[in-house]
C-alpha cells in the first residue's frame, strides 16, 4: 500500500498543509519541536483513528481551532481509497470515499502503518500498562472487530469496578450481570491475544535469529491473569473459566473495591536464550528485542491483509550507524513505503536513497528540496 498524498487542518502546530508523497522513502527533515513528529502521528491516526502519543484527543486538536480533520488519498491491490478523519471535542467521524462510517471498526484497517520509536524501547523494559497497549494498538489494525471487544470490556470493568468500590450491598444481580459482559468480551480478546502472539513469534524469532546472526533465540510468552491452555481454546471454555475464576475472586475484590482478573492485567514476557530480557537482557538486547518485534509486525501485516503496510521511523536513523541506517533502508526499500524523521542527514548515504523526497520542516511550515 501507498500513501500518496495527506491533508491536515488544525492538527498539533498544523492549521494548513497538504503534502504529495508518491516517494518510496519520505524523510522529514528539521530540529526538535518543529513538527516532524506530529507528522508521522497523523499518518499513525488515520490508520487506528487514535494516537500512539496520547489517550486524550483534544490534545491532537490545534490551540484555537474547534476540530481537526485530516485526510489522505491512498492506494492498495484493489485500488485508491480517500480517508477522512474528523476529531472534536464530542468525538470522531471517519469517511472511506467520502461514505461516514456508523462505527469506526469499519474504517480501521483501511490504511496499515508500522511505527517505530526509541520510546519503543519501553515495549520491553516498561511498565505491563506499554505491553498490552503494545498489543491493542497492533491487533486492532489487522482485526478492527478487536477495538470493538475492548471498548465493551472496558465499559463493562468501569462499571464493575464502580460497583465494587461502593460496595455491591443488594446489587448482587447486577454485579452478576456485568460478570457475564466481563467474562464473555474478556475471553474474546484473551483469544485474539494469544492468537497474535503465536503469529508474532513465528516472525519475531526468524528475524531475531538473523539480527544476531544465530546467537540469540527470542521468545516471547503471553501472561494472561485467566489460565489459557497452550493452544488457542473455544471462547465457550474460556468463557466458564473466566465465570469460575470471578467467582473465587468475589470476597478479595468486594474488600478491595476493584477488579483484579482480566486482559486489563495481562503482561507479555520476552525470552532471550531462555532468560527474561526485561530482569536480565542488556541494553542492546532490549532494543535488539524492541527492533525484532517491529520487523516482525511488518511481516505479520503482510500475511493477514495480503500487501506490506507503511513504516514509520521516528528518529531512529540517529541511533544508527550509518552501515546500519544503509542496511535498515535498504532492507525495505522498494516493498515499503518508509516516512523517516531525522534532525539531519549529513549521516545518510543519498547514493543508496533512490526515490526519496526530503522535506524540511520549521515550526509546522514543510518546505520541500
Amino acid at each position: 500500500m501507498k500513501l500518496n498524498q495527506i491533508s491536515l487542518k488544525g492538527y498539533r502546530n498544523y492549521e494548513d498543509l497538504e503534502l504529495a508523497t508518491p516517494e518510496s522513502v519520505v524523510l522529514f527533515v528539521g530540529p526538535n519541536a518543529q513538527g516532524k513528529t506530529n507528522l508521522l502521528e497523523a499518518i499513525y491516526v488515520l490508520t487506528l483513528t487514535k494516537s500512539h502519543r496520547t489517550s486524550k484527543d483534544k490534545e491532537l486538536i490545534r490551540w484555537g481551532s474547534e476540530s481537526a480533520h485530516l485526510s489522505a488519498n491512498m492506494e492498495r491491490r484493489q485500488g485508491s481509497c480517500k480517508l477522512d478523519l474528523t476529531i472534536n471535542q464530542n468525538g470522531k467521524k471517519a469517511k472511506l470515499n467520502g461514505l461516514e462510517q456508523r462505527k469506526l471498526s469499519g474504517y480501521v484497517g483501511t490504511l496499515n502503518a508500522v511505527l517505530f520509536a526509541p520510546e519503543d524501547l519501553e515495549i520491553v523494559k516498561g511498565a505491563p500498562g506499554i505491553r498490552r497497549r503494545f498489543l491493542d494498538m497492533e491487533i486492532g489494525q489487522v482485526e478492527p472487530t478487536y477495538l470493538y471487544d475492548l471498548q465493551q470490556y472496558q465499559k463493562a470493568l468501569q462499571h464493575r469496578n464502580h460497583l465494587l468500590r461502593d460496595g455491591v450491598g443488594k446489587n448482587t444481580t447486577l454485579l452478576e450481570v456485568w460478570d457475564q459482559q466481563l467474562a464473555n468480551f474478556g475471553s474474546k480478546i484473551t483469544i485474539k491475544r494469544q492468537q497474535f502472539i503465536h503469529k508474532l513469534q513465528k516472525w519475531a524469532e526468524q528475524i531475531h535469529s538473523g539480527i544476531t546472526d544465530g546467537k540469540e533465540q527470542l521468545v516471547i510468552r503471553y501472561i494472561p491473569s485467566i489460565e489459557v491452555a497452550a493452544e488457542v481454546e473455544q471462547h465457550s471454555i474460556l468463557f466458564e473459566r473466566f465465570m469460575v475464576k470471578l467467582k473465587d475472586m468475589k470476597d478479595q475484590e468486594m474488600r478491595r473495591g476493584v477488579t483484579l482478573i482480566g486482559p486489563h492485567r495481562d503482561d507479555l514476557q520476552f525470552d532471550i536464550n531462555g532468560r527474561d530480557a526485561q530482569s536480565f537482557g542488556s541494553q542492546g538486547q532490549q532494543r535488539t528485542t524492541a527492533l525484532s518485534l517491529k520487523l516482525a509486525e511488518i511481516e505479520l501485516i503482510r500475511e493477514e491483509v495480503g500487501e506490506y503496510p507503511l513504516l514509520l521511523l521516528d528518529d531512529v536513523l540517529s541511533e544508527l550507524d550509518q552501515a546500519r541506517q544503509t542496511q535498515l533502508i535498504e532492507t525495505f526499500q522498494g516493498k515499503v513505503q518508509t516516512f523517516i524523521t531525522t534532525t539531519g542527514i549529513e549521516s545518510i548515504d543519498r547514493t543508496k536513497i533512490q526515490q526519496a523526497a526530503i522535506y524540511y520542516v520549521n515550526n509546522g511550515i514543510v518546505t520541500k528540496e
